[in-house]
């Protein structure tokens, strides 16, 4: 987390909340999210309102545990009715940046990944949740997904790859798909950012810094992050792949982020 600040954060999150909205009036909430199937636009708005309400819960409430989630059947069908919908998403995004710009750097609550502080944690696990839900609601528009390159920042970008990779790759088991030990790496080409990811007989093993593996990706950093998120194909034509291209599935398949 050295690339970017907790400022730094709440200002993302503050200029990619309100674009995302901006994007789903565009769309239309009927419009479908071709990023995430199955899902029309309300959806993914319904979806980042609620998100945005629990995180700011954990921080302005000071909760020691983690706050039960609901289900994501539940967030769906719940909610305001579509007419007020993005109304009440940029309320609940504008409460959101006000509770971690207001919050005392020393705010104690709980969080579910290692980080400086929980502060830092839930600014950037909000900057990056919206950033994304962002990308996503702007593939719902005529135009499609634009191209990651003028989507993201490359300092942000490689601090998304982190966290994907630090943080979410490391929580989860990373199950591989056939036996034995599988390696990843990912190298940004523009921030200089190297990961490694190790798995064996269901554990991970996670770094960073570069090592040898048997799948390496190599690319810009906007567009590790989007294949990575496993966002856009089209982010694939800038990612040199050398090695076992199968353990990409088990990336795919394993690495899910829920929020």
């Amino acid at each position: 987390m050295d690339g970017v600040d907790v400022a730094e954060y709440i200002s993302a999150l503050e200029r990619d909340g309100p674009l995302l909205a901006d994007v789903a009036a565009e769309a239309g909430l009927t419009a479908a999210v071709p990023t995430c199937p199955g899902w029309q636009v309300r959806d993914l708005v319904r979806h980042q309102a609620y998100v945005h309400g629990w995180a700011a819960r954990h921080v302005r409430e000071q909760s020691a545990e983690l706050i039960d989630g609901t289900t994501e059947e539940q967030i769906l069908s719940g909610g305001p009715p579509d007419s007020e919908l993005i109304a009440a998403y940029r309320q609940g995004h504008a409460a959101l940046v006000r509770a971690l710009r207001e919050a005392n750097p020393d705010v104690k609550c709980a969080t579910f990944m290692p980080a400086p502080s929980p502060l830092a944690f839930w600014a950037r696990r909000q900057a990056h949740e919206t950033a994304i839900h962002r990308f996503d609601a702007q593939t719902a528009t005529p135009g499609g997904a634009p191209d990651p390159a003028q989507a993201f920042e490359p300092a942000f970008a490689a601090d998304g790859v982190d966290e994907l990779i630090m943080g979410f790759a490391a929580r989860r088991r990373y199950r591989p798909g056939g036996e034995g030990e599988q390696s990843l790496a990912a190298r940004a080409t523009d921030s200089g950012g190297c990961w490694h990811v190790r798995s064996t007989d269901g554990a991970t093993e996670v770094h960073r810094g570069d090592r040898q593996a048997d799948c390496v990706l190599e690319g810009p950093a906007e567009a590790l992050y989007t294949f990575l998120w496993n966002r856009c194909d089209s982010a694939r034509a800038a990612v040199k792949l050398t090695g076992d291209p199968a353990i990409l599935d088990t990336w795919g398949s394993s690495v899910r982020v829920r929020w």
